[in-house]
C-alpha cells in the first residue's frame, strides 16, 4: 500500500526563536525569564574602549548574560560606532543586555560613577593588583582595552587602579573575550558565594521594565 502525505509546512528553528508575544511564550519559557531577571546583578559591568573586532565584542556580551551582567559600555573614541555584533559569537545574546555607546571617555566615566564605586582596569603595570585579590562582591566597572594597544592612558588615569590575570607562560596576554570571561567568572565565584544570586539585585522599576521588554507584559 503506498500513502499519500500532504505537503507539509516547515518552521525554522530560528523563527521559532523570534516569536516574543505573548500568546506564544509557554509557563517554562517565563518561567527561564524570571528566573535570569531574578539573578541579574547591578552592581558591576564590563566597558571595552575601542575594540574592533564586533565578535569579540559579542563573545564578552554572551559571558557578560552568562554570569548574570545587564548593562555593557561600549566606549569609541578613536573607532567608528558599532553598528552590529558577530551574530555566531554572541548567539543573540546582545537582545538581553542593555548596551550603552559612548563616544567621550569623560563622559563615559561620568555616567559609569553614577551607578559604580570603582572603576578598574586591566593592564600590566608596577601598580597592578593580582584578580584573585580584588573584591568583586562590591560595586565595580571592570574595562578592558582593544585587541592591539590594551587599555589607553587617558583612560587608565581616569579609572581607580589595575588588575591583571596571572599567568605562568611565555606571552603574558590573553585575547580581549578570554580575558573577559575569566575576570567574569571570578566576579561570578565571588558573588555566588556571597549569595548575590538569591536575592534579587534589580530595583522594581528597572525589573517591571526589563521585564515588558523580555515578553512578559501581558504573560
Amino acid at each position: 500500500m503506498i500513502g499519500i502525505i500532504a505537503n507539509y509546512k516547515y518552521t525554522y528553528f530560528d523563527e521559532v526563536c523570534k516569536l516574543k508575544t505573548s500568546n506564544s511564550m509557554t509557563p517554562e519559557r517565563k518561567d527561564k525569564i524570571t528566573s535570569v531577571l531574578d539573578k541579574r546583578q547591578d552592581d558591576i559591568t564590563v566597558v571595552l574602549e575601542n575594540v574592533f573586532d564586533p565578535h569579540n565584542i559579542s563573545a564578552v556580551m554572551r559571558s557578560c548574560d552568562a554570569v548574570g551582567i545587564q548593562d555593557i559600555y561600549i566606549l569609541n573614541t578613536k573607532i567608528p560606532r558599532h553598528k552590529k555584533w558577530g551574530a555566531k559569537s554572541s548567539s543573540s545574546a546582545a537582545k538581553w543586555l542593555t548596551i550603552h555607546q559612548f563616544e567621550n571617555a569623560e563622559e563615559c566615566f561620568s555616567v559609569l560613577r553614577k551607578t559604580y564605586s570603582k572603576i578598574l582596569t586591566t593592564h600590566l603595570s608596577t601598580d597592578a593588583v593580582d584578580l584573585y585579590s580584588v573584591d568583586l562582591t562590591r560595586s565595580v566597572a571592570l574595562v578592558f582595552g582593544n585587541e592591539h594597544s590594551g587599555v589607553s592612558d587617558e583612560i587608565r588615569a581616569l579609572a581607580d587602579g589595575n588588575f591583571i590575570i596571572p599567568q605562568s607562560g611565555i606571552i603574558r596576554s590573553l585575547n580581549i573575550s578570554v580575558a573577559c570571561a575569566v575576570s567574569l567568572y571570578e566576579a561570578f565565584r565571588q558573588k555566588a558565594e556571597a549569595g548575590h544570586y538569591r536575592q534579587r539585585k534589580l530595583d522594581e522599576t528597572r525589573y517591571k521594565l526589563l521585564s515588558d521588554e523580555w515578553g512578559l507584559k501581558e504573560f
